[in-house]
């Protein structure tokens, strides 16, 4: 398969995109973390997408917050998978990044060991952990508290990663999320 061009995300890329990002996500720890449509993004922004030839096959979207920057999305189609699109995508924004004057990209992950393996080769250091928990209809919900009459079917919460080994106990979805950050002034123009 061609190498991906790289190039801002336009409006008529949304059926390709939302089509690249499901298909990236499918064998990932956020399988089901499924959009119908492409979320927006508060300006100033940067979405980019990785072509080939009317397909999207790479997504990087960025928001900008003053002098941090957070990766919303990063999703390569698996069949693409350590072709460097994802790595073209980054390098492509990191220069609009420090325009803007972004110091820090932070990033946000779970335990699949490609994405850490990604994340840490470019240059990102793990900065905070914590926990991702979900409780699934079947799971015992004696703990949860819900308004009289209704009763949690599915729970996704958040806990400290010193509980990890108390909700590994209690729960089959635990993921430990992983914040990455990227010191843009440690790199050079």
């Amino acid at each position: 398969m061609p190498s991906a061009q790289i190039r801002p995300y336009k409006d008529a890329d949304a059926q390709s995109w939302l089509r690249c990002r499901l298909l990236s996500f499918f064998p990932t720890q956020y399988y089901d973390d499924v959009v119908t449509q492409r979320p927006s993004l508060d300006e100033p922004s940067i979405r980019l997408v990785g072509i080939v030839g009317d397909d999207v096959v790479g997504i990087l979207d960025v928001s900008i917050s003053d002098d941090a920057a957070t990766i919303e999305t990063v999703a390569v189609l698996p069949e693409l998978a350590r072709m460097g699109t994802a790595t073209r995508l980054l390098h492509t924004a990191l220069p609009e990044l420090r325009r803007h004057d972004v110091q820090t990209l932070g990033a946000w992950t779970r335990e699949d060991p490609a994405a850490n393996a990604w994340y840490q080769a470019n240059g990102f250091d793990e900065r905070f952990r914590y926990l991702h928990v979900y409780k699934d209809w079947d799971e015992d919900d004696t703990a949860f508290a819900a308004p009289d009459g209704l009763r949690p079917v599915r729970v996704f919460a958040h806990a400290p990663i010193e509980r990890e080994a108390q909700m590994r106990a209690r729960f089959r979805r635990v993921y430990v999320c992983r914040q990455y950050l990227l010191d843009l002034n440690s790199l050079r123009p």
